[in-house]
């Protein structure tokens, strides 16, 4: 890295030379240039040798670092840019440029549900407007999850506000079963994306469990009244560990065995289904494995979401449950016909 870093500089040097026409530079005008540079910036007192910025020109005249300069020498002396507009701070954008400033602006734009990242939105509208000025509009080649009409997302804002800043908040909220909303004090922790839902952590007061709270339920924010309990926010930082999803249940986590089909063995063993997945055996037909997590709803979407690709071997509770919910289901298909009429 020094190397290059040294290289850089010269450059650098050598282009503010050219750009400056009022004087012309011969090669030893410039090797003195590069090395008053390189003994401002480094410190290095060796000097540069006529070589060095022979093989520097060459490297700003090739499309090895896309400067494509152009450099000519005058009255076989005399170095200059034969474009007196040109700088190698102001190259064009290749494609491979472009394509992956428009990468960097999908991502970004993932964040536009933070007001708070205005200076952020403000620089991807500046990217995109680069990139599209400076090629022909395309497809993008990555396309990300996203859920733009869910609620609550104007609230992401002053919620990361108030966790940065420490401070509690009035809520009010109605969960789905809930028939009345409800308002009550609140100390925010983290805030969570699953799924394209996201949820508020926190706690209600200092002997409250964690609560887990979907942003698209709450109603309305407002100050809160009361300090702000930092001595409980270290709780939330092992809160999902034994859990799939975001339902954590006061339960205690249990070891679950699995069977998964030859066919779908690959996709369970590249994208485990949790961090504390390994597999304990493997056959002709399939493998088995092994993950330590609560039942929550999420599990048992996961394993059904598979079909009959996946059979609950362990614990028997859960095998029962599971059976239940696709004999629940095959009834259901069962009267369709009834439904539809």
């Amino acid at each position: 890295m020094p190397a290059n870093r040294n290289a850089l500089i010269r450059y650098k040097t050598i282009d503010a030379c050219l750009r400056r026409r009022n004087r012309k530079w011969t090669l030893e005008d410039l090797v003195d240039a590069c090395s008053e540079a390189l003994y401002e910036y480094e410190g290095i007192d060796k000097g540069v040798s006529k070589r060095t910025v022979q093989l520097d020109i060459q490297q700003m005249r090739s499309d090895k670092l896309g400067y494509n300069a152009p450099i000519i020498v005058e009255e076989k002396k005399y170095y200059t840019y034969e474009d007196p507009e040109y700088s190698i701070t102001n190259i064009p954008l290749t494609d491979k440029d472009l394509g992956r400033l428009s990468e960097v602006v999908n991502i970004l734009k993932q964040f536009k549900g933070f007001s708070h990242f205005n200076e952020v939105d403000s620089m991807v509208q500046k990217l995109e407007d680069k990139v599209y000025s400076a090629r022909n509009h395309t497809e993008p080649v990555i396309d990300f999850e996203k859920n733009e009409n869910l609620k609550g997302l104007d609230l992401l804002d002053k919620l990361y506000d108030k966790i940065v800043k420490q401070e509690s908040l009035e809520i009010t909220y109605q969960s789905f079963r809930a028939t009345e909303p409800n308002t009550f004090s609140f100390h925010p922790y983290l805030l969570k994306e699953y799924r394209n839902r996201w949820f508020l952590l926190g706690v209600v007061n200092e002997t409250s469990p964690v609560l887990n709270l979907a942003i698209d339920r709450i109603q309305t924010i407002a100050e809160g009244k009361m300090p702000y309990l930092m001595e409980r926010k270290r709780e939330v930082h092992h809160f999902f560990k034994d859990v799939i999803g975001v339902t954590v249940d006061k339960v205690e986590p249990m070891q679950v065995k699995l069977f998964v089909t030859r066919s779908n063995a690959p996709y369970v063993i590249t994208k485990p289904l949790h961090p504390s997945q390994k597999v304990i055996s493997e056959n002709e037909e399939g493998i088995i494995i092994e993950i330590k997590v609560k039942h929550n709803y999420e599990l048992e979407r996961e394993i059904l979401g598979f079909g009959e690709s996946m059979k609950v071997l362990e614990p028997e509770k859960l095998r029962e449950r599971i059976i239940r919910r696709l004999k629940t289901a095959k009834a259901l298909y069962e009267q369709e016909k009834d439904i539809e009429n």
